[in-house]
C-alpha cells in the first residue's frame, strides 16, 4: 500500500503542476517565473491555483467518502450520493439561487448548500437509525428522491430565465471561475469531514466480517455510522455546495485502488483519497483542453467517462455472483 500511495502522490504532484499550465492559453513555466510577466502570474495565482486546490479537496473528499461508504454498506456500488448528501447540497445551493441569496452574498450558495447536505444526512440517519445498513441505504434513497424533487420544483417555478439558467449551469458541476474565498470557505469542513472518515478504518475492517462479529469485537456500529455519515456530510456536502454535482469519482476511485491493496477496507482509504484527487484533477485538465465552444462542464465529463466504468462494474459483478 505504501508504494501505491507514494506513486499516486507523485502523479498527483505532476498533475497539479500541469493544471497550472494547461488551459485555453498554455503558460510555459518561464513565463510564470518571469519577473516581467504580471499577467501570467495573475492567471496562475488568481484563477488556476484556487481551481487546482479545489480539485484536490473535492476529489479527495469524494474518493475517501466513497471508500468508507462501500465498506460501511458492504456494497461495491455505493458512493456519496447514496445518503442524499449530493442532492441535499444541490437543493440548498439551488434554493440560494432561486431566492436570490447569491446576488446578495457570493458565499450564500455554498453556505446553504452545506446546510442542505447536513440536513439531508440528518434526515437519512434519523430515518435509518436502528434499522441496520439496508434500512440506512433505503433511507438515503428516499431522501435523495425528496431532494431531487425539490430541485425539479425549483426549476419548474424558476422566477426568471436567468435563475433557471444559473440553476442548470450549477447542477452540471464545474470548477471554473472559483476563487480563494470559496476554497477557504469549505476547507475547514472538508478537513474535519475527512478526519472523521479516516477514523473508521479499523471499524470497517471488523464490519467486513458481519455486523454481529463486529459488535463482538467491540465495535460500536452506531458510532461508526455517525462518523461515516457526518464525515460524508461535512466533506462532500461542502465540496458539492461549491462545485455542483460531480459524479462517479467516489465510485471509481476505491475500485481502481482495490486490486492493488486487497479487499481490507482500511487499506483502501488512503489510496482512494489520493486516487480521487488525481482523477478529478485529470478530468478538470481534460475538460479545459477539449474545445467545443463553451468549456465542457466537469460534471458532464465525469459522467461521460464514468458511465462506461459503471456498466463494466455491473457486468463484472453479474459474472462473479453465484
Amino acid at each position: 500500500m505504501k508504494g501505491l500511495s507514494v506513486g499516486l502522490a507523485l502523479l498527483l504532484v505532476i498533475a497539479f503542476v500541469l493544471s497550472l499550465l494547461a488551459g485555453r492559453v498554455w503558460l510555459p513555466p518561464q513565463e510564470i517565473l518571469s519577473a516581467h510577466n504580471d499577467l501570467a502570474r495573475l492567471i496562475v495565482t488568481d484563477l488556476r491555483l484556487p481551481r487546482s486546490v479545489l480539485a484536490l479537496l473535492v476529489g479527495a473528499s469524494l474518493g475517501l467518502s466513497g471508500a468508507v461508504l462501500q465498506g460501511l454498506t458492504r456494497n461495491p456500488l455505493a458512493e456519496p450520493g447514496l445518503l442524499g448528501v449530493s442532492t441535499g447540497a444541490a437543493l440548498g445551493a439551488v434554493l440560494a439561487i432561486y431566492f436570490g441569496v447569491t446576488l446578495i452574498a457570493g458565499v450564500g450558495g455554498p453556505l446553504l448548500g452545506l446546510v442542505g447536505a447536513l440536513a439531508a444526512c440528518a434526515l437519512t440517519f434519523g430515518l435509518g437509525q436502528g434499522g441496520g445498513t439496508i434500512t440506512l441505504v433505503l433511507a438515503g434513497a428516499a431522501v435523495s428522491s425528496l431532494t431531487a424533487a425539490g430541485i425539479a420544483l425549483a426549476l419548474n417555478f424558476a422566477p426568471n430565465p436567468y435563475a433557471a439558467y444559473e440553476i442548470m449551469n450549477w447542477l452540471l458541476g464545474s470548477l471554473a471561475d472559483k476563487s480563494w474565498s470559496q476554497v477557504w470557505l469549505i476547507l475547514p469542513f472538508v478537513l474535519v469531514g475527512c478526519a472523521l472518515l479516516a477514523t473508521t478504518g479499523r471499524a470497517l475492517d471488523a464490519l467486513s466480517l458481519g455486523e454481529t462479529q463486529a459488535e463482538s469485537l467491540g465495535i460500536n456500529l452506531t458510532r461508526l455510522r455517525i462518523a461515516a455519515i457526518a464525515g460524508t456530510a461535512l466533506a462532500v456536502g461542502a465540496a458539492t455546495s461549491v462545485t455542483g454535482a460531480i459524479g462517479f469519482i467516489g465510485l471509481v476511485a476505491p475500485h481502481l485502488a482495490r486490486p492493488f491493496v486487497g479487499h481490507q477496507p482500511s487499506r483502501i482509504l488512503l489510496p482512494a483519497t489520493l486516487g480521487g484527487a488525481l482523477l478529478l484533477l485529470i478530468a478538470d485538465i481534460a475538460a479545459r483542453l477539449i474545445h467545443l465552444g463553451p468549456e465542457l462542464k466537469l460534471g458532464v465529463f465525469t459522467s461521460l467517462v464514468g458511465t462506461p466504468f459503471f456498466f463494466w462494474l455491473v457486468w463484472k459483478l453479474k459474472r462473479t455472483s453465484p
